[in-house]
């Protein structure tokens, strides 16, 4: 089965810094694209950073660009996100998420999340 687990949330005051982690299992990890999603409350979902399988590409949300970094460890299946110089308006639940997963003798394929990370940046 496929799992995400996060860890690093946490509250912190404005500038300061945070990093998430999120361990993955499940699936070949070194084959899929990673990426890191928020969740404000009263707001959508949205794209904060996508790193590729070799961590050779990275993009991030216009917003974050600058002060986040996306990175991944593939030895250790586990993908990170360093957030630096923190606004408030970065206070939301972080989501872990693989797209387009195969795991198993399935061809289907699936977006998988992890549980998700509570980040307050409040003075």
């Amino acid at each position: 089965q496929v799992q995400l687990v996060e860890s690093g949330g946490g509250l912190v005051q404005p500038g300061g810094s945070l990093r998430l982690s999120c361990a993955a299992s499940g699936f070949t990890f070194s084959r899929y694209g990673m990426s890191w999603y928020r969740q404000a409350p009263g707001k959508e979902r949205e794209l904060v950073a996508t790193i590729t399988s070799n961590g050779g590409s990275t993009n991030y949300a216009d917003s974050v660009k600058g002060r986040f970094t996306i990175s991944r460890d593939n030895a250790k299946t586990t993908v990170y996100l360093q957030m630096n110089s923190l606004k408030p308006e970065d206070t939301a639940v972080y989501y872990c998420n693989a797209p387009g997963v195969r795991s198993g003798y399935s061809s289907v394929r699936r977006d998988y999340w992890g549980q998700g990370t509570q980040v307050t940046v409040s003075s």
